[in-house]
């Protein structure tokens, strides 16, 4: 049952049967990373895509060693040309990479196990909000005037406000006139209280605050 379809020769039966699975499996692959997080349609028709792509790739270079490694070449070239992503999505890519991978080889009822078993996983993890950060977490940068000693300047406010703050970065800022503070906090309430910000505001002479969601690229 799991046996490879390709024999001696891939005939245009054997190519639409794989074509048509990459691309069904890509679909779900699509749908399943768009599962309560947030996708464009760029990504996604990517992700649709790349099982397909990656099948005519495995079919074009099979037994030829020669094609295998200038085809290698030209993928390694792609990263230069990518933004960095999050760990979700390069998960993604890889798990498209694999089902066309299998495709390629004829191994397509390996390729829907397999995207079966993983679909049902991710879900499942997604759904009891698997390492998940803690909703309270918080990116707090505040803005001082540069004659104002930050050092213990807001620990009474994180003693009442916060769980938990440590001092991620200091960096000075027009032309040196103002320091930027950059705090990673747990806030002890989910909603960010006005009358933190507002004690804030009495300290560091009503100068910027920006108090945001850990985003999942600051997260890794």
């Amino acid at each position: 049952m799991l046996n490879t379809i390709i024999t001696d020769t891939i005939t245009l039966k054997i190519f639409l049967i794989c074509t048509g699975i990459s691309l069904a499996l890509g679909i779900g692959t699509a749908l399943v990373y768009g599962f309560k997080n947030r996708c464009t349609q760029s990504f996604a028709v990517t992700l649709a895509m790349l099982p397909a792509i990656v099948q005519i790739v495995i079919m074009l270079v099979n037994g030829n060693i020669g094609a295998g490694v200038a085809v290698a070449g030209a993928f390694s070239l792609v990263r230069f040309r990518s933004a960095p992503g999050t760990a979700k999505e390069i998960g993604a890519i890889f798990l498209a990479m694999a089902i066309g991978l299998a495709t390629g080889m004829g191994y397509v009822a390996l390729a829907v196990l397999f995207f079966v078993i993983l679909a049902v996983f991710i879900i499942i993890l997604t759904l009891v909000k698997f390492g998940s950060a803690n909703e309270g977490e918080r990116s707090l940068k505040i803005t001082i005037p540069e004659n104002l000693d930050y050092d213990g300047l807001f620990d009474d406010l994180f003693e009442k406000y916060t769980k938990h703050c440590s001092l991620e970065k200091v960096k000075t800022a027009n032309m040196g006139t103002v320091y930027e503070l950059q705090y990673n906090i747990i806030l002890r309430q989910t909603q960010i209280p006005k009358d933190f910000i507002d004690e804030i505001r009495c300290r560091n002479g009503n100068l910027n605050i920006v108090c945001s969601k850990v985003s999942e690229k600051e997260a890794l």
